[in-house]
This record gives structure tokens, C-alpha cells and sequence, in this order.
């Protein structure tokens, strides 16, 4: 059933273009299958792989795993747990002391079994010339999600399970090996790899490293560099450890070597640990920032078990991602933009905020984040990146999502009355800041609109630059920018009206009747049926791009139905795809339809033909205002067309972006949050309607 499962979503996959429109009749009968039979175990898993998938490189290496905690902290590798990128490691974590930035300090573990004068290496890396040493991927027999990730090697006699775990609280990464079967006295030898630097750069052998350790209980401690943190290796068992220090050189990372950074890496080992095992037994091994009793050990990794949510269905994979977007550190509540390599975005946060939590139920979550955001307000600006002094304001967006979250945060905890009371100071304040002028050129004109932007920024979320220029500047009136800006004034009105601040009223009312025309006469062109992307004097972009959705799909909308209409016909027609939206019509002659090379390249595709899935939640929920339950066959086709991604790229969860063209292979981060975010709000989209009696033509 799983073989036949693979082919099915590889033939969908590659097959010419359909009507979107009928694309739920082709996907529909595939989601009929059975995909929790695993054939080749006794278990049962949503997501799993064979032999053959794993042992063929080019398959197993492009698929790879993601887990965080609630500390910021992750682990990640490729389902054979082969690095293919610098991100990769076995425990990433903070280091307030250095730069307050993620660091791999453990790159990756090799285990060797070992049989009387036989030894079987596990681990693989890659080298230069294509050399991959030692291959111990040969051995791996098959792979499983649920309840967490687990390995099974075959060596010979001796069948080992692996099962890793990420503790939710703490920076540990925990693994589980049990010796299933084996014909001879076996042991196990744990090679550890570390690195010991920012996530952004590699490390290279050098005379500054620490090479002493200290023995703790069944382990070491070692620290390579001042100022970082300890790393504490222990075993549930007694083991003997015997120090040998040494480099590993020009270890490959092959995403980095396609991206066009530099790949080759120097990893140092400190020497190694022996441990007997036993047929059926099961031993841990702990890699954390903390000691840990060794006795401890198999609690603390059962505990863990009971907190997971199951990834045995679609939305519960969905759901389980979600969670790994968001961090709390004290009193503070953060989301993550995207795995590996995003840390905190504001305008990220705020698209992805609904969807991360309120559709989920976690209304503190949200308000928290919300709170957390506020207190790195400056002026009417929220930063686009970064906190604290970190931060970086050059977004115009950001503040007007902000409205959106607390538009949706009132209508999914009731809240309406007390908005005002809680969050109107700041809301005035973004506003007064908008109409009055403040960084970048943002500036309220005389039609009510916002204008934004200075020649070398970009502004809007389309944000790429290369060699210091935008590559879509977007200067002047953007389409989506004030539509968001219609969108918070109205809402400002509805929630002031409620606490009968008469003042406020009286200065926005009038600002509130101006902007649908001003933003018509602007955008909108009766002959083309769709809204232009941007107005700069009398320059106006026509280019068909997904920005003109947010007219649509908004609470309070600067434009009637029957354009609604028009605007949602052109985007389904022309940027629509199985993935998410395209960012330009392939009609257009800077069309990219592929996203790849290096990052001068990557960026000039970026939001020139890529596809972003986040956007599809703004298309759906603008095609539903319109369509009522008659839309749902559409939506819900897109919405399930996601399913066959939970075995691609990132394992169990939705990649940053989509190429333009056919297959739309993934791009980007493995794992985005308002991607994410956005299926699990269509998801919530498709509920809601299902409940309503509205049938539109």
C-alpha cells in the first residue's frame, strides 16, 4: 500500500497542469487510501519509509526532520540523520553569552555495533569527491513518525532501533536504543560530533579549542570554546569512555554547496563511549546543557512521550508543527518564522498567529505573543526583525497585521468590548503615526491612502534584495498595504464605537468614508478586472501578483462583491496553484519559474513566480465570502492536496515556498509558520463553512 502510495502522489506530482478548478476529482479518490499501514513492521505509522527509500540517497536525503522546544532550541538532520546543511545538528541552542543566537554544539552522534571483531558503523557523512564515510545508511531497514521519530538498522544478526526525542523544556536531545535481536555479545560505541559555533557559519580546526573534559555520572562534560555553554554526553548505563581527541575534516554539507555558501566543515570528536547491550534491552543517550541522573533517564524520555500530540493524520501533523513555532523565554512568547534558519519576524508572526493558536484553542498563547510583540513597539512601528535592541523597523506592514490579529483574537475569545480598553492607546498610536508621517516615507496622503518607501527599501513583505536593490521596491500606494490599512481603521471604529470614545470617532469617521474611493479610483481597472500592485505617481504596476487578495479576503473590504469576484477570477486563473499562489502571472516576462542557485539567484525568483502557501489561506478565505458552501469542493481540494507534502522536505509539516512551475518541488525553509499557519486556518475555514446554511452561486 505504500509503494503504491508513493507512485500515485509522484505521478500527481509531475503530471501536466489541470484545471484547478476539478483538481479535488483527481485528489479526492487518493485520500480514499489507507496511508497508516506500514507493511514492512509491526507498527503502525502516518508517515514512514522502506529500505528502498532510504538506502537511495538522493530519495532519503531530501527529506528531512525538524523538532524544537518551547526554549527555542531544535534538532534536525535528514531522516538517515546524514547532514546536509549547516543548520543541521542533534542539539542547536541558544548561547546568551556569545551572541544570544542558535549554535549546533552537537553536530551528529555515529553509533558502531559492535560483535566480536566485527564492527558496523551507522553514521554517515559526506566528503569531497561524492565520498559519503562510513555509509551506515546501507543498513537502515526502515523509518517511522509515530509517536516520534525511530530508525531500524539490520546488521547482520543484530536488529537496533533508534528513537529520538526532543524534550519540550530543556535544551536535551534524548535517544532511545533498543537491541531487538542479535546472536552474539553486542556493544555499542557513541562517536560524538561537535561544532561548537552559529548556525550561520562552519567550524575549521583550530589551536583555540578545549580538548579537556570532566567525567559526570555514566558521561562527560566539555565545553570547546570560552563563554558557551557546557555539553553533557551521558548514558542510562554504566559505559567506558575513552578520550581521543581529533578532527574530522571537510565534512560536505550539500544544500549549502547547491545554495552557494560554503560547505565543507571540520567537526571535532573527543573520543568515544563503549557500552555493553543486551538482547532486549534498551539503553538512553542523553546530549544536554544540563547533567541528567542517568536513572532519570527513561522517565524523562516516557514523559516526554505523554506530551506529544500523535502525527497519525494530516491535521495532527499539522498541529504538532505548530507547536514547535513557539518559544517562551520568561515572561516573554515568541514565534519562530520558519525552521532552520528564521528566527523571530514581525510581520511572520502576526500572519501566523491565528492560525498558530487561536484556530488551536491557545487564546493565552496568542494574547501573550500579542503582549510580547507590543513591548518592542516603537513609535507606530513593530519590527520587522529581530527584539530589543536587535531590532530592525522597515516594515509598513507589520503594524497593520497587528489590527488583524486583534480582530481575530476578538472574534475567536468574544472579546470585542474590551479591545479598546486594553490595546486602544497603541492602535491610536499606529494610526496617528501613519496619518502624521514616521520612518521610511510612511505618510497617510490627502485620499487616505497610505504611501510608503525610499529608493533602496523594500517595505512590503516582498522584501528580497540583491546587490543593495529591491528586487520588487514597490515604492508609493501598495495594494495590500491599504487594504490592510481600510481594513484597521474600520476595525478601530468598530471596537472605539463599542467603548463610546466619541473623539476618536469623530477624527477617523471621516477618513474611514474616504479610502474606498480613493482606493478604487487608485487600484482598480474596469477594463483589465483586476487591482493594480502598486501606484507611484502616475506610474501603476499592472503586473498580476497576489497582493490584490487581501481585498477580498479581509473582515472589512475596500471593494464590493462583484469586484471581489473579478479579483478572485484572476488570481485563480493566473496564480493559483496546487502549493499556494504564485508572486507573478506566468504571462509576465520577469516570470521565474524555478527557485534555485545561489542567493542572488534564489532572491531574484523569490517573489517573481515562487509560490508562497501561506497566501492560499487569504484566497480561500476570500473565495468563501464569496462562494459560501458552494465554494467549499475548491477549497477543500486545495487543503487536502497538502497531504503527500508530509513525506516531503520537511517530514510532517509545510515548506517556506513552492516553485512556480510544475511539480512545484519545495524551496526554502522546511518548515514555515504561517505556511503552517495558514492550512491549519483553511482547515478551520472549511469547518465554519460546512456549519453555515449560505449556498452562493
Amino acid at each position: 500500500m505504500k509503494q503504491m502510495y508513493g507512485k500515485i502522489n509522484s505521478d500527481l506530482l509531475t503530471r501536466k497542469p489541470v484545471n484547478i478548478v476539478n483538481l479535488h476529482r483527481l485528489l479526492f479518490p487518493l485520500f480514499s487510501l489507507n496511508l497508516n499501514t506500514n507493511w514492512n513492521t509491526s507498527e503502525m505509522s502516518y508517515i514512514n519509509f522502506d529500505k528502498i527509500q532510504l538506502v537511495n540517497l538522493e530519495y532519503s536525503l531530501s527529506r528531512e526532520l525538524i523538532r524544537s522546544n518551547r526554549a527555542g532550541s531544535y534538532a534536525s538532520s535528514t531522516i538517515i540523520n546524514c547532514n546536509t546543511r549547516k543548520y543541521h545538528g542533534m542539539l542547536v541552542t541558544p548561547q546568551p553569552l556569545v551572541d544570544n543566537e542558535n549554535h549546533v554544539l552537537l553536530s551528529s552522534l555515529d553509533e558502531t555495533v559492535i560483535q566480536r571483531e566485527a564492527e558496523f558503523n551507522l553514521g554517515i557523512h559526506k566528503y569531497p569527491g561524492g565520498v559519503y564515510n562510513p555509509k551506515g545508511h546501507k543498513y537502515v531497514r526502515d523509518f517511522v513518525t509515530e509517536p516520534i521519530p525511530k530508525l531500524t538498522y539490520n546488521v547482520g544478526g543484530v536488529i537496533l532501533t533508534k528513537e529520538m526525542i526532543f524534550t519540550t523544556n530543556e535544551d536535551r536531545m534524548l535517544i532511545k536504543y533498543t537491541l531487538e535481536d542479535a546472536h552474539s555479545p553486542t556493544k555499542l560505541r557513541f562517536r560524538p560530533f561537535l561544532a561548537f559555533r552559529n548556525i550561520h557559519k562552519l567550524s575549521k580546526q583550530n589551536i583555540f579549542v578545549e580538548t579537556k573534559y570532566e567525567q559526570v555520572p555514566n558521561g562527560i562534560k566539555i565545553r570547546m570554546y570560552q563563554g558557551y555553554t557546557d555539553l553533557f554526553l551521558q548514558i542510562s548505563k554504566e559505559n567506558e569512555y575513552t578520550h581521543v581527541p581529533e578532527w574530522y575534516y571537510n565534512i560536505e554539507f550539500q544544500e549549502e554547496m547547491e545554495r552557494g555558501y560554503e560547505y565543507q566543515e571540520d567537526l571535532f570528536v573527543p573520543g568515544f563511549f563503549d557500552c555493553e547491550i543486551k538482547k532486549g534491552e534498551s539503553i538512553w543517550f542523553s546530549a544536554g546543557t544540563k547533567e541528567i541522573q542517568p536513572s532519570g533517564m527513561k522517565r524523562a524520555y516516557n514523559l516526554e512521550l505523554t506530551r506529544r500530540i500523535p502525527r497519525n493524520n494530516f491535521e495532527n501533523c499539522l498541529s504538532n508543527s505548530a507547536h514547535q513555532f513557539i518559544v517562551k523565554k520568561g515572561n516573554k512568547t515568541e514565534i519562530i518564522a520558519g525552521f532552520p534558519w528564521f528566527g523571530r519576524w514581525g510581520r511572520d508572526t502576526f500572519i501566523s498567529l491565528p492560525g498558530l493558536t487561536l484556530v488551536t484553542g491557545e487564546f493565552k498563547t496568542c494574547k501573550s505573543v500579542i503582549d510580547t510583540m507590543i513591548a518592542d513597539l516603537k513609535g507606530p512601528l513593530f519590527p520587522n526583525i529581530g527584539s530589543g535592541n536587535n531590532s530592525a523597523y522597515n516594515s509598513v506592514d507589520a503594524s497593520l497585521w497587528f489590527f488583524w490579529v486583534l480582530q481575530q483574537y476578538a472574534e475567536f475569545t468574544e472579546s470585542r468590548n474590551t479591545i479598546w480598553k486594553e490595546y486602544g492607546k497603541k492602535m491610536k498610536l499606529i494610526l496617528e503615526g501613519y496619518r502624521e508621517g514616521t520612518q521610511f516615507n510612511i505618510l497617510m496622503k490627502e485620499n487616505g491612502l497610505i504611501h510608503a518607501g525610499e529608493p533602496g527599501k523594500a517595505l512590503t513583505w516582498m522584501d528580497a534584495v540583491v546587490h543593495g536593490k529591491p528586487v520588487t521596491p514597490r515604492l508609493g500606494f501598495a495594494v495590500e498595504i491599504n487594504a490592510l490599512w481600510y481594513n484597521a481603521v474600520m476595525f478601530s471604529l468598530e471596537v472605539a464605537e463599542l467603548a463610546n470614545d466619541k473623539a476618536f470617532i469623530k477624527k477617523w469617521k471621516p477618513v474611514a468614508d474616504l479610502i474606498p474611493g480613493s482606493f478604487l479610483e487608485t487600484f482598480w481597472s474596469p477594463s483589465k478586472r483586476f487591482l493594480a500592485d502598486h501606484v507611484n505617481g502616475e506610474y501603476k504596476d499592472w503586473s498580476e501578483r497576489p497582493n490584490m487578495i487581501f481585498a477580498t479576503s479581509l473582515p472589512y473590504s475596500p471593494v464590493d462583491e462583484d469586484i471581489c469576484k473579478d479579483i478572485l477570477n484572476t488570481v485563480k486563473q493566473e496564480l493559483l496553484t496546487p502549493r499556494g499562489l504564485r508572486t507573478l502571472s506566468p504571462k509576465n516576462p520577469a516570470y521565474k519559474g524555478i527557485y534555485y542557485g545561489d542567493q542572488a539567484q534564489r532572491d531574484l525568483a523569490y517573489h517573481q513566480g515562487t509560490v508562497w502557501p501561506w497566501l492560499l489561506g487569504h484566497f480561500a478565505e476570500g473565495y468563501l465570502k464569496i462562494y459560501g458552501k458552494s465554494g467549499l469542493p475548491l477549497i477543500k481540494s486545495l487543503y487536502k492536496g497538502f497531504e503527500p507534502v508530509m513525506t516531503e522536505h520537511g517530514i510532517g509539516t509545510i515548506s517556506e515556498i513552492y516553485d512556480g512551475d510544475p511539480p512545484h518541488t519545495a524551496r526554502g525553509a522546511i518548515s514555515q509558520a504561517w505556511s503552517v499557519a495558514e492550512l491549519l486556518r483553511i482547515n478551520w475555514l472549511i469547518k465554519k463553512y460546512e456549519k453555515t446554511d449560505k449556498v452562493t452561486k
